[in-house]
């Protein structure tokens, strides 16, 4: 039965027409009723990452439309799919693959132990040698600069982690004296802000490409030579520099090795791992421990294992990734919400938004079910967030006066990093928390006409300052924020994913979306190409295109 055929389906159809329609489903008074309230939190507790607790009480939903939702979970065979996830079964049938990101951080007697520990006890080897001075550069300097090129998954989920990490007092005492870079973007300016100011000599540079043939990367990867053969010029041979200062995380050996990289110095990973599902792999692995040392990483990989346990065998009910995946079908299938916001109140969680995005929207923007059927609905949310409270002073207006977007808060007891003025009345971490527990009030229970006249706000003012309130958020609330809870973190968002996706009845875990760009981009470099040797006219393009493009070519040349 295809999914809008179902009962189910229709019934939550119906329950959510009248959360549009009927007053007295306002979040408002929704969430007077304690009862409600109670059941719509739950709570995952661990002893390394303390408390992960998870209200939910503020979504557009009452107990009837939560058990039709599980029902919805059940009549789709989430659980089944979620075992055929944990089983290694193959779910990826576009690329006839395993989906196996999780068995990379089961420790050493999980499902594929033996091979991931193959690889992780190498990069162990060799990111402690480094990090100790035994491994040097070719003029017999420390590496204590690492630049990481890749693009996609092989940047986002590394640098989310990275910038997480940067102010977590273990991890920062392990990076001290190293500098840890990620270039990306084949724009030169990336490549100029990544290595003006470091010294060659000093600087290891990982290439991380599972193909070794991502136009972007490679052409990041040849200039990075370029620049690490000319500041050593004179200093050592240029095999030698490629030896100890080059090295890849990729599949293909052979390409790794023609591009000068020795076969030891090459880390690799399997197929079973989607790129933006890698950051455990050696993709991330292997510039974090540089950085941060292994046991950090080590710590990180567990944290991901402890939310993977809790999916795999936890009761829907209480399953906090169940829950968040279900939540965001009521809200775009049901509800008609395009968009989703994520709020985490952590400067250290600056970049998760970003990891997220790739992570949830190359994963379900899909147009067909797993039978290559053309869906009748939309599948995904477009994702965007920032940290709070800087979101607040750019796009909560938006959230508050315009267009609803359901929002997920992430917050923590502890701080990284406490700060505390006797001349103030709280702490600069109460400070921030205290926006982390007001703003989803205020986005669900706004402010009507009458509280502004009891405020005594002038009445030719009162439209402006009216507030419809009744927009939906969630808010998760952890212990602290280390490398485990980092871990779990990441864990809780990519099986979200997975759950919506299981949900819709698309393959979350291919991206065949992304291919046409990059053929189209082909062309136009080819034309591009013998225009700047031969001065090939400008052939074979849409008159829109052929007229930019002409343009481009004439003035970036003058």
């Amino acid at each position: 039965m295809s999914f809008t055929s179902s009962a189910t389906y229709a019934s939550l159809k119906s329950a959510a027409e009248g959360f549009k329609n009927n007053p007295k489903l306002h979040l408002r008074e929704l969430c007077g009723d304690s009862e409600r309230v109670a059941v719509l939190a739950t709570t995952h507790e661990s002893k390394e990452g303390g408390k992960m607790s998870l209200d939910y009480s503020r979504q557009q939903i009452d107990l009837p439309t939560l058990d039709l939702l599980f029902d919805l979970a059940t009549s789709r065979s989430l659980p089944q799919k979620i075992k055929s996830l944990a089983s290694g079964e193959v779910i990826n049938k576009t690329e006839g693959r395993r989906v196996g990101h999780h068995w990379l951080r089961e420790g050493r007697t999980g499902k594929m132990g033996e091979e991931v520990w193959g690889v992780l006890d190498r990069v162990k080897e060799f990111t402690d040698k480094v990090r100790s001075g035994a491994h040097l550069g070719a003029t017999g300097k420390p590496l204590t600069n690492v630049v990481a090129i890749g693009i996609g998954g092989s940047q986002l989920g590394p640098e989310f982690v990275n910038e997480s990490l940067r102010a977590d007092p273990v991890a920062r005492s392990a990076a001290s004296g190293r500098t840890l870079r990620f270039l990306a973007n084949v724009d030169p300016v990336d490549y100029h802000l990544t290595f003006t100011d470091l010294d060659p000599e000093s600087t290891l540079i990982i290439i991380v490409s599972k193909t070794f043939t991502t136009a972007e990367t490679m052409l990041n990867a040849r200039t990075a030579r370029e620049w690490l053969t000319k500041g050593t010029e004179g200093k050592a041979d240029v095999k030698d520099v490629l030896g100890k200062q080059f090295i890849a995380v990729s599949s293909a050996v052979e390409k790794a090795k023609e591009f000068g990289i020795m076969e030891e110095n090459v880390f690799g990973f399997w197929d079973w791992v989607g790129g933006r599902y890698s950051v455990c792999s050696s993709v991330g692995v292997v510039p974090l421990s540089l950085q941060y040392s292994f046991p950090v990483m080590e710590s990180f990989l567990s944290g991901a294992n402890n939310i993977d346990t809790h999916f795999f065998n936890a009761p829907l009910r209480s399953n906090i990734p169940v829950i968040l995946g279900l939540l965001g079908v009521w809200n775009s299938t049901f509800m008609g919400y395009e968009t989703r916001c994520l709020l985490p109140y952590s400067q250290a969680l600056k970049r998760l938004p970003a990891h997220i995005q790739q992570v949830d929207m190359e994963s379900n923007g899909k147009r067909v079910d797993m039978e290559g059927k053309e869906l009748d609905f939309q599948t995904g949310e477009f994702n965007f967030g920032e940290p709070g409270t800087n979101g607040q002073h750019s796009f909560y207006q938006l959230l508050h006066q315009g267009r609803v977007a359901p929002s997920d808060f992430i917050g923590f007891c502890r701080s990284q990093s406490p700060v505390s003025l006797p001349s103030e009345r709280v702490a600069n971490h109460d400070e921030l928390m205290a926006n982390f527990f007001a703003q989803p009030d205020a986005l669900a229970y706004g402010k009507t006409e009458k509280d502004c006249r009891d405020e005594g706000i002038k009445e030719e003012l009162i439209p402006h300052k009216v507030f419809p309130g009744n927009r939906p958020s969630s808010s998760l609330l952890m212990t602290h924020l280390d490398a485990f809870s980092i871990g779990q973190l990441l864990a809780v968002y990519e099986h979200r994913t997975a759950v919506q996706g299981f949900i819709w009845g698309i393959n979350s875990f291919d991206q065949w979306g992304v291919e046409l760009g990059k053929a189209l981009a082909g062309q136009v470099r080819n034309q591009i190409m013998a225009t700047r040797r031969e001065g090939a006219s400008v052939a074979g393009f849409n008159a829109s295109t052929t007229n930019m493009l002409e343009s481009y070519l004439k003035q970036s040349k003058e």
